[in-house]
């Protein structure tokens, strides 16, 4: 039968000389796919748009075969439309029926993009991202599947990549809300070719994929006990002890001598040695000097006998913290960015990292020919290291050319990849293999941050740096035991609004043990947040399940009291470690 012989079909073919006809295999193979096209094609022309996965699969299989089939008779890239027309008497006629069955595929995704469309049109902006959490775009997740069949396609005909990227221009509203909604076995990496066109949740959900899904049996996780006394040092040897693939299950972590654990303890714990990494004190990391949250690779941490190791350590809990979705209010320099996203390294990327030297090139490059003659400089640079100086060449016999009018924007290039990358190539070859560590497949890395912006990873990683909105934080809390108009509740809001913006963190972080929003605010979190009542007399201060955002409170018989027991709990150095779990 049919899918019979399209699961025979899925088993990889032998590779066998190109030929100028396709073969008899390939010719009976034609009529099946022509069959199931038919059959997607209807479901896809149905009231609900529904494909059956055997289908799906039956279509693929078939698809990969003739696929195969044209890149073995003409394997240097997409066919120019006149050889795949029906006049075309030098083609064979299972190309352009190929070709037709693509088309009409194309057309029909086409209409269902306008469908759903539609649909999201019918909502405010403000509600659709909740629509797009309803379990009915689930069923319609088929619809990217059969465009990552037609994205295949598109590499031998011509005009199936200018018409596909036409529908998801034309459609960009739905495409982001099926990519949002996506989940982890989907394969949609070549999406990552129309990132423009994606907003920065689906971008995000599409590199999220790129990561392990984790175990939620706490049996499988790996499991740390930390001591916070010795917490860098502890936590060092249990990541670096551990293999990828144990990491790849998730982290289960308890600090020692605490009854905590869970995943509030663990968010707790990424922001703590996150900002024990990126200490100045640690040598590994410099903060730029006019951003203090952003950090680039530190050239002089040689002086650690232990630094490349510990850059690999970097790596994987930047990698983790991403996996497990806590920001951890620390970001990425450009520099550091681009290397691993596999991209060069121009003169304007250098500017928040290191603004001397970018001012310096600036002005290089502004001189006149004179100018730079009196400079004297070579395709050399000085290189001042644990109090000694060597002098380095940015190319072999540097430092006997000159540097002239018409060589300095290539010694600018050659200065910067010499600063950026060459110095501390080693540096950066273990903070990528430890990010690369924590991907499902390492051969990933370029791809994960190639799809993204700067600016996306920044909110990934580093969460919102903004004062906190509190009719934000009002609205994403729920209430047990109290109404929203008690008057404890008033009490809290009022006290929560009298406070400065630290100890506002700071009671957030007590609450949640979330020290950095994500950049959606507080709806960006996994849950509301809840206030339960207690029934503890008022001496007793509030506690907290950070696990489940929930807070505990007392009904304190006045504002003044209340005001007094939240203020001992943003002290920092008990919110960082009363929570119960």
């Amino acid at each position: 039968c049919r899918y019979t012989l399209a699961s025979v079909l899925c088993v990889p073919l032998p590779v066998v000389p190109a030929s100028k006809s396709p073969t008899k295999a390939i010719e009976q193979v034609l009529p099946f796919a022509r069959e199931i096209v038919e059959l997607v094609l209807n479901g896809l022309g149905s009231e609900t748009m529904l494909v059956p996965r055997t289908d799906l699969e039956e279509l693929s299989n078939f698809f990969k075969v003739l696929r195969q089939q044209v890149l073995l008779w003409m394997p240097d890239g997409p066919m120019p439309k006149n050889m795949y027309s029906r006049e075309c008497k030098r083609t064979d006629t299972w190309v352009w029926e190929l070709h037709e069955m693509s088309m009409n595929l194309l057309k029909r995704v086409d209409e269902c993009l306008k469908r759903l469309e539609m649909d999201l049109s019918s909502f405010s902006s403000d509600t659709r991202g909740v629509i797009e959490n309803q379990p009915i775009w689930a069923t319609r997740l088929h619809i990217l599947a059969i465009l990552t069949e037609l994205d295949f396609i598109s590499g031998i005909f011509e005009d199936v990549a200018h018409h596909l990227r036409f529908v998801l221009l034309a459609h960009n509203a739905p495409l982001n809300a099926l990519v949002r909604c996506s989940k982890r076995n989907e394969h949609l990496q070549w999406l990552m070719k129309h990132k423009d066109l994606l907003c920065f949740e689906a971008r995000r959900n599409l590199v999220l994929m790129l990561f392990s899904e984790g175990k939620d049996d706490y049996g499988e996780l790996h499991e740390m006990l930390i001591d916070r006394s010795r917490l860098l040092d502890e936590s060092f040897e249990y990541i670096t002890q551990a293999k990828p693939s144990e990491l790849h299950s998730g982290l289960f972590m308890e600090f020692k001598n605490e009854e905590a654990t869970g995943p509030g303890v663990l968010r707790e714990w990424f922001c703590m040695v996150s900002q024990a990494l990126f200490s100045p004190q640690q040598v590994l990391f410099l903060p730029c000097p006019n951003d203090q949250r952003r950090f680039y690779l530190n050239g002089t941490s040689v002086v650690d006998p232990l630094h490349l190791k510990y850059f690999i350590f970097s790596g994987r809990v930047i990698g983790l913290a991403l996996m497990h979705k806590v920001q951890v209010g620390i970001v990425l320099d450009r520099t550091l960015f681009l290397y691993l996203a596999g991209r060069s390294i121009t003169l304007e990327d250098i500017s928040a990292a290191d603004p001397f030297t970018y001012a310096s090139c600036k002005r290089i490059l502004e001189m006149g020919a004179a100018e730079i003659d009196d400079l004297t400089l070579t395709f050399s640079r000085d290189i001042h290291t644990l109090g000694s100086r060597k002098t380095v060449e940015l190319c072999k016999g540097g430092q006997d050319i000159s540097v002239n009018i018409s060589n300095r924007e290539q010694y600018i290039d050659l200065l910067i990849k010499n600063i950026f990358v060459d110095s501390i190539s080693d540096q950066l070859a273990n903070f990528a293999k430890g990010f690369s560590d924590i991907l499902a497949n390492p051969k990933h890395r370029e791809v994960f941050f190639g799809c993204l912006d700067l600016e996306d990873f920044d909110r990934m990683l580093g969460g919102s740096n903004n004062t906190i909105n509190l009719k934000d934080w009002r609205s994403h809390t729920q209430y047990n035991g109290y109404k929203e108009k008690d008057r404890h509740v008033n009490w809290f809001w009022k006290a929560v609004e009298s406070m400065p913006v630290e100890q506002q963190r700071q009671l957030l972080f007590f609450w949640t043990s979330v020290k950095y929003l994500p950049s959606e605010g507080f709806g960006g979190l996994s849950s509301k947040l809840y206030i339960y009542k207690t029934t503890e007399s008022a001496d007793h201060l509030p506690s907290s399940h950070t696990c489940f955002y929930r807070l505990c409170l007392p009904p304190y018989p006045s504002l003044k009291v209340m005001q007094n027991q939240l203020q001992k709990i943003t002290q920092e150095h008990v919110s960082c470690s009363f929570g119960t779990w």
